[in-house]
């Protein structure tokens, strides 16, 4: 596709991942809102997804199903494997720099980045993150078209002189 292309279409380009994903583990992963947050799958039962997320300043931890229960795994100070995932997945969508730099720590892989938070239990909107993935998904099922999709219409447009 031509850069004039590019211009006129309504998507935006996306950063190529740094190493291919296993989306069926962690399907959606964001840097938005002030957390690192994002939709894990449960390793239990197939109809349970946990929305998990990492504040950038406090690094609070927050864990919990769909249906708004709270993750036994996550006890203060200790995180639980829906967190680890999402940390690993983060990095390999973004690259360690980017997320230890929202994350305002000093980190070379995900294992230290995991290893250099030290937050407690804070609660996090788990309803908003859910239903972003959502709308991230009914995205996906679109064909590929440089069409405008109307409802993202408010997006401004680069370079546009009105």
């Amino acid at each position: 596709m031509e850069s004039s292309e590019w211009e006129r279409a309504s998507v935006v380009r996306v950063l190529p991942t740094v190493a291919p994903r296993k989306l069926a583990k962690v399907p959606f992963v964001e840097m938005a809102d002030g957390r690192l947050q994002g939709v894990v799958s449960s390793g239990s039962d197939i109809a349970r997804v946990y929305v998990s997320s990492v504040s950038a300043k406090t690094h609070g931890l927050s864990c919990s199903t769909n249906n708004n229960r709270p993750c036994g795994g996550l006890n203060n100070g200790w995180q639980c494997k829906h967190i680890d995932a999402l940390l690993t997945e983060a990095v390999l969508q973004y690259g360690v720099e980017r997320v230890a730099g929202f994350l305002r720590v000093e980190a070379i892989d995900a294992r230290e980045l995991t290893g250099a938070l030290r937050g407690s239990r804070e609660p996090a909107p788990a309803a908003a993150v859910f239903s972003r993935f959502l709308r991230h998904l009914a995205y996906l099922e679109l064909p590929g078209s440089s069409a405008p999709i109307p409802e993202m219409q408010w997006f401004p447009a680069t370079g546009v002189r009105r």
